[in-house]
């Protein structure tokens, strides 16, 4: 595996999200996928909940994960499985995002000067690692809720 990053090779035309969908009225367009694939691509989703994810101190991220965690009790109530799914990958990204942030220097794991060699760990942010502990309560919270485990399970078993 390489140490370089997955955004170097990236093929446009094999991702399975596409910003031209909206995601509301074509929810069967949508993949869960792994991780937070699609997050920063599915409308209105990543409009609606992209207005609070914010993580610059521990205080801005519990206001912005308990809004986005609200968003999500909202969808699954709705049942709008996209919406509590979209909601989930901004909780999920708040943590990986304040976690990169912590242990990087301004955020940044590669230095594109040099052949994208991995950056010295250990180098960023403490105040991000207590907002990254925060985004992963809200995040594994969200996982676990039954209703949103179910649903998960029953669309990708249908749609994938």
């Amino acid at each position: 595996m390489s140490d370089q990053p997955s955004y170097l090779n990236f093929d446009k035309s094999k991702y399975a999200w596409h910003p031209n969908i909206d995601y509301r009225a074509e929810p069967e367009q949508y993949r869960v996928g792994k991780g937070e694939q699609g997050v920063l691509i599915c409308e209105p989703y990543k409009s609606e909940i992209g207005l609070y994810w914010r993580f610059r101190t521990e205080a801005i991220a519990k206001e912005s994960s308990a809004k986005i965690y609200g968003l999500f009790l909202t969808y699954l109530s709705d049942d709008d499985f996209v919406g509590a799914d979209m909601a989930r990958k901004y909780l999920q990204m708040g943590f990986t995002r304040a976690r990169r942030y912590a242990n990087y220097k301004g955020g940044k794991k590669y230095d594109a000067e040099r052949n994208y060699a991995q950056l010295e760990r250990g180098t960023g942010d403490p105040e991000k690692a207590a907002a990254a502990r925060i985004f992963y309560d809200c995040w594994k919270a969200a996982e676990a809720t039954e209703t949103y485990a179910a649903m998960k399970k029953q669309w990708k078993h249908e749609r994938g």
